[in-house]
């Protein structure tokens, strides 16, 4: 969808949420999460890909590699949201981005066309079983963990750290998305 995935004057969505849905909340919740993922994984340098800041850590690109994979696991295993293989055809961040960001598309699409009566049945979240509400609120704070290793990573590169919630000690006080 074209403008999918942008934001309007004062940062609204370009594709707001049905404002009936109960849970259309999480659906812009989701949007603009996505959008703040995708910011930091662009925040990084093309030759940054192989560090790793200790030797159990994943690299920069293991860490979105996992948020791919994990996310695309989630939402076809606990949520039945299956938009097809969450791989991307090469390894590089740009081909992660553009999957990313196109396959969360397509699933953000799926979900605004769930009724308030999907999002309270529950389905298996590993051995237990939880409403689709909260397996999606816990996938989004899943995440943004992810998100936050990798801006630690960002400060150990020295590199500029781009808004997520609020300016950053490199955005001197202004929301900046992008450097």
């Amino acid at each position: 969808m074209p403008g999918q995935f942008e934001t309007g004057a004062g940062g609204k969505s370009a594709m707001p949420s049905d404002t009936n849905a109960t849970y259309g909340f999480l659906l812009d919740t989701y949007e603009t999460e996505t959008l703040k993922t995708l910011t930091i994984w662009s925040a990084f340098p093309d030759e940054s890909m192989d560090f790793r800041p200790a030797p159990k850590s994943r690299t920069v690109l293991e860490q979105i590699e996992h948020q791919i994979q994990s996310e695309g696991g989630w939402m076809v295993k606990m949520l039945g949201i299956d938009v097809g293989d969450f791989n991307p055809e090469e390894k590089t961040k740009r081909a992660y981005i553009r999957k990313y960001k196109n396959d969360a598309a397509r699933r953000l699409e799926i979900l605004r066309s769930k009724p308030d009566g999907w999002w309270q049945e529950t389905a298996a979240f590993f051995d237990v079983f939880r409403p689709r509400a909260w397996i999606f609120t816990r996938r989004l704070t899943h995440s943004t963990h992810h998100r936050g290793q990798l801006i630690v990573y960002l400060r150990l590169l020295g590199a500029r750290v781009p808004s997520v919630y609020g300016p950053t000690a490199d955005t001197d006080g202004k929301v900046i998305y992008g450097f």
